[in-house]
């Protein structure tokens, strides 16, 4: 399964930019990315590349289904896998223990 994680800009530098996935920041590729973003965006990360602006209007429904997603999921879950994955292939950890991969 591929899974994008959403996450927020906290500032860029040239193509990288610093984004915040649910309290963890980590360096991410902006040479995918959709449309242009600026700091506060919020943007759907895939292996260490936003690839998608996600629209204003959508943030607040798609921050609360992660969380939902990430709350339900056991934690053999192959969800919870791909987003520990995903945070993972950006040099990060997963949400739940705090522990360095």
């Amino acid at each position: 399964m591929c899974l994008g994680v959403p996450g927020r800009i906290i500032e860029i530098d040239g193509v990288m930019a610093t984004v915040d996935f649910f309290g963890v920041q980590r360096s991410v590729s902006l040479q995918l990315v959709d449309e242009p973003v600026a700091p506060g965006d919020y943007v759907l990360n895939h292996v260490g590349f936003a690839i998608r602006r996600i629209p204003p209007e959508d943030i607040a429904e798609t921050l609360a289904l992660y969380e939902r997603l990430i709350a339900l999921a056991e934690e053999d879950d192959p969800m919870l896998a791909d987003v520990h994955s995903e945070i993972a292939a950006t040099g990060g950890y997963g949400f739940r223990d705090g522990g360095e991969s």
